[in-house]
């Protein structure tokens, strides 16, 4: 038998999850690893708080050095969340010798370069499966797994509440507001959802996940990012009745040294294996030139989902012999050879609200076929007022050329009403 002792920093829903599964699964884990895992110290901002599991007095602290200064703690889960103090913290364990467990996928999109150097220089393990996905083992599928393909493309749910705000407005028509308030009524939105709708938190994420797709590193500013909050239910309902559905997509693709990494909403045709990804569950899609294409779904958060994927690196943290890192550069800046495009090629789903008079379609055409943008269906709607709803969806064309397109619309005549992607 191998006995190890833990320490936590914070014990919030994922770290009280982590709890449970590390006392409940107790049996198991010395049974089928021989390990026996006792938690020592755990870091909290207020030791009198009430809390969802019972923990033993003796073992909280508002201290961090009776964590990080422990001698007899060689393995910190960090359950803090955010950018700082958790980046500081990590990086004094990982400097006293001891190997960090994270579900923070902010600190580590922002600051992997520092920690993965402090855990090679001081002969310590980094593992963050958690940070990504919850239960669903990304990290590990496109560390290990997929290490013999050459990834082309990863397309992903990787955000629990808007893909729920989605569906709900799919599915029941109502507006983005009120889905809204309701999933912070449930819990599922925090009460400053900026994170979340803005698309802050499935960026980071993209970031990690698309490092190691790619074996390089791809920092956050790289990251195109568009939100959820203008989405409105009129499209979304145009979408489906043109056989689309909409998804907060997170989308990664290299060709060469050209990577284009964005996340924002999309549509999807109804027959895409992500399109069905209902609800609070996250899917990652990938493709790779000898795998093919897979899709790994499940829950993305929560605290058991969660504390499952902490645990299981926990595990594997103790039990290898050499702690294994990304041997990509792992730099603070992306490679200088790399390119970053925010001129990609999509299809375009585009909405307009147009006078009702001769010659509008023909100009909105050819405004559009002037910038080489090719319309492959249009869809108009009953008048009402003077005005007609046009619906158009175009061939793969460049973003940039779109843009131009739709600037050189005459706005007294014909109004934006929305522009969605749409990928497949």
């Amino acid at each position: 038998m191998k006995r190890i002792r833990v320490g936590f920093l914070g014990c919030g829903n994922v770290g009280g999850g982590v709890y449970r599964l590390l006392e409940g699964f107790r049996e198991e884990i010395l049974h089928r690893y021989g390990l026996q895992i006792d938690v020592e110290k755990i870091l909290v901002r207020n030791v009198t708080k009430p809390r969802s599991v019972e923990i033993p007095e003796c073992m909280l602290t508002e201290d961090p050095g009776e964590v990080l200064e422990n001698p007899d703690i060689a393995f910190v889960l960090e359950f803090m969340g955010g950018e700082e103090p958790a980046t500081a913290y990590m990086l004094r364990a990982l400097k006293a010798g001891k190997t960090v467990v994270t579900a923070n996928k902010v600190a580590l999109a922002m600051n992997w370069h520092l920690l993965q150097k402090a855990a090679m220089e001081h002969g310590c393990g980094l593992y963050y499966e958690a940070s990504v996905g919850g239960a669903i083992p990304v990290i590990s599928t496109l560390s290990t797994s997929l290490r013999a393909n050459r990834i082309e493309k990863v397309m992903a749910i990787i955000n629990g509440t808007t893909n729920y705000i989605l569906s709900r407005m799919a599915r029941e028509g109502q507006s983005y507001e009120t889905v809204l308030r309701d999933a912070q009524r449930l819990g599922l939105a925090e009460p400053d959802p900026a994170s979340d709708v803005d698309g802050i938190d499935a960026a980071c994420k993209l970031s990690i996940m698309a490092s190691l797709a790619f074996h390089c590193r791809v920092t956050y500013p790289q990251i195109y990012r568009e939100g959820i909050t203008e989405i409105s239910d009129v499209d979304i309902r145009m979408g489906r009745e043109m056989g689309l559905t909409l998804k907060p997509l997170a989308l990664a693709k290299r060709e060469g040294d050209t990577l284009e990494i964005r996340v924002h909403p999309a549509f999807l045709p109804a027959s895409h294996p992500l399109s069905s990804v209902d609800g609070s569950f996250n899917a990652v899609y990938i493709h790779g030139h000898a795998c093919g294409d897979m899709m790994l779904q499940g829950r993305g958060a929560g605290d058991m989902p969660t504390a499952s994927a902490v645990v299981g690196d926990l595990l594997q943290a103790a039990m290898v012999e050499k702690h294994m890192h990304p041997t990509f550069a792992n730099t603070a800046e992306p490679d200088s050879s790399l390119v970053f495009t925010d001129n990609w090629k999509t299809r375009y789903y585009i909405r307009l609200s147009a006078m009702d008079a001769v010659g509008v379609l023909a100009r909105v055409a050819d405004c559009f076929a002037e910038k080489n943008v090719s319309i492959a269906s249009m869809v108009q709607k009953d008048a009402a007022e003077g005005r007609v709803m046009l619906i158009l969806v175009t061939h793969e064309a460049p973003e940039h050329a779109l843009a131009s397109a739709v600037a050189a619309l005459d706005p007294r005549k014909v109004q934006v009403q929305s522009v969605i992607r749409v990928e497949s």
